[in-house]
């Protein structure tokens, strides 16, 4: 599934079609997306304490992932993803612009970017001891 929480994705089939929205939960093992404000279906909640009102409320419905289509961020148009493979890591990337889809890998950039090195470990300094000589004369005489 190429689609992940918190991509913005253009709806391209069904009621909702042309519509934008950001995913808010998906489900590889059924392959289906929630994205907000899209799909959305009314569902009675009966009240279930004292002070409760019943009410219908308005839930935002599963899709199937293939009825959306990632938004890139740097071109903003609805593309289908590629995926880059360098060494062992592999990346989204926009099928038209190229620019990467993952928000947590920063590209070739962030492998050229000096690594942060870790704060050097304290060491206690310890008052030196001072010779029985230097210490006290009196008693050396």
């Amino acid at each position: 599934m190429n689609v992940k929480l918190n991509d913005n994705v253009l709806v391209i089939t069904g009621k909702y079609a042309g519509k934008q929205g950001k995913v808010i939960a998906t489900s590889p093992k059924n392959g289906t997306v929630t994205v907000e404000g899209i799909n959305i279906h009314k569902k009675s909640q009966k009240a279930r304490k004292a002070n409760e009102v019943s009410k219908i409320a308005e839930i935002e419905a599963p899709m199937d992932a293939s009825n959306v289509m990632v938004v890139c961020p740097s071109c903003s148009k609805a593309v289908r993803v590629k995926y880059n493979t360098e060494g062992k890591e592999k990346h989204r990337v926009c099928g038209k612009c190229g620019a990467v889809l993952d928000k947590a890998y920063t590209g070739k950039a962030g492998k050229s970017a000096k690594k942060e090195e870790a704060p050097k470990k304290r060491v206690r300094k310890r008052a030196k001891k001072e010779d029985a000589e230097t210490a006290s004369p009196d008693k050396a005489e």
